[in-house]
């Protein structure tokens, strides 16, 4: 993965993005948010194929969503020992779009999007942005390379306020699960440095 120059002037020089492995959802295309679902068996078969990609350097903090689909994930890619949950990692509340399909839900709502549809009884888009951008703030107090272990459509969000100020720019972006996206500088500017990388054996 690729690493920050030892002469950077930020003390934070990188944020590894990490999606949590598959899920029975994740799978089916349901949403997951506040239903604590588990890994399946490929889920953890890809847990455990991110120990190459992620085992190069090592991370000054681990992150991870308090979600057991994601410690689960964190614990076999080998970081559980170095983990602390931050509730803030976790996914998007769909409210009473929990457990359905876009499919499903543009049955009665066509053109519905996450990104860009009211949410009822759970969050819309700037609620997430307003706590993407809360978690930036206390990542870039922090130093050295870090790990987060989060969700799809939170960490695409992150990934839109870390580069724009904007979560709705996390539309534009894809995550596989098990993937692994890093974040970091170009110079003074935020970009990202690499996006939604996976162990060939797990595509």
């Amino acid at each position: 993965m690729p690493t920050r120059p030892a002469n950077t002037p930020h003390a934070l020089r990188e944020i590894s993005l990490i999606r949590h492995g598959e899920t029975a959802w994740s799978l089916s295309g349901q949403h997951t948010g506040r239903t604590d679902i588990a890994l399946t068996n490929r889920g953890r078969e890809q847990a455990l194929a991110l120990v190459p990609l992620l085992g190069e350097q090592p991370f000054d903090a681990v992150l991870s969503s308090p979600m057991s689909r994601a410690i689960e994930t964190c614990r076999l890619a080998g970081f559980g020992d170095q983990m602390t949950e931050m509730s803030d990692l976790r996914e998007w509340d769909y409210g009473i779009y929990e457990g359905r399909t876009t499919a499903e839900i543009r049955a009665t709502e066509p053109d519905w999007s996450v990104w860009h549809s009211p949410i009822p009884e759970g969050e819309n888009l700037e609620q997430v942005q307003i706590r993407a951008n809360s978690v930036i703030e206390r990542l870039m107090m922090m130093k050295g390379r870090l790990a987060l272990f989060s969700h799809a459509h939170f960490l695409r969000a992150l990934a839109g306020c870390w580069m724009g100020g904007d979560a709705s720019l996390g539309a534009h972006l894809y995550l596989d699960t098990a993937s692994v996206s890093v974040l970091g500088f170009d110079h003074e500017e935020r970009a990202i440095r690499c996006w939604n990388v996976r162990c060939a054996a797990t595509t």
